[in-house]
């Protein structure tokens, strides 16, 4: 039987900078769902339609369907065929729950999407104060710039 004193474990090998940084953007990933159903659920009725329109438009019928029951879906097409036309009674139908699940989705289709909420934040005085405005504010500015600077070529070595 050998002794694990004398026979220490090989060290683990260290992530790559392209692993460390999937492991970013997964965890931001799954952060903004989450921060952008707290904004929902302390945002005035005016606010809550406009962060519904702005994570509604990418999606396509099924992914409305799929999402929070379909009740996403039935706001879309209830006007069907005009464009979306949502009333400030629909967001009594909506709780941070589904928005937090249409993020996901609206995430998944478009990053951009998502991320072109920061104007909407930092223009909204009713939400400056929020701390969860403010959190996911930080994290779209840092996403976008992680997104833009992974896109950058390496400066060639001569």
């Amino acid at each position: 039987m050998s002794n694990p004193a004398l026979n220490p474990a090989p060290p683990a090998a260290k992530p790559d900078a392209v692993s460390c940084a999937h492991e970013m953007f997964k965890r931001t990933d799954a952060a903004v769902p989450v921060l952008l159903a707290q904004v929902y659920d302390v945002a005035p009725p005016t606010e809550r339609t406009r962060l519904l329109t702005q994570l509604m438009q990418p999606l396509g019928v099924l992914s409305l369907v799929a999402v929070a029951g379909g009740v996403f879906a039935r706001l879309r097409f209830r006007d069907a065929p005009g464009p979306l036309n949502l009333h400030l009674e629909d967001t009594l139908l909506i709780g941070a729950e589904e928005v937090r699940a249409l993020a996901e989705h609206a995430q998944q289709d478009s990053v951009e999407t998502v991320d072109a909420l920061r104007l909407w934040l930092t223009q909204s005085p009713v939400l400056a104060g929020s701390a969860a405005a403010l959190l996911l504010v930080r994290l779209l500015k840092r996403r976008a710039a992680r997104r833009r600077g992974a896109h950058v070529e390496p400066p060639e070595q001569s």
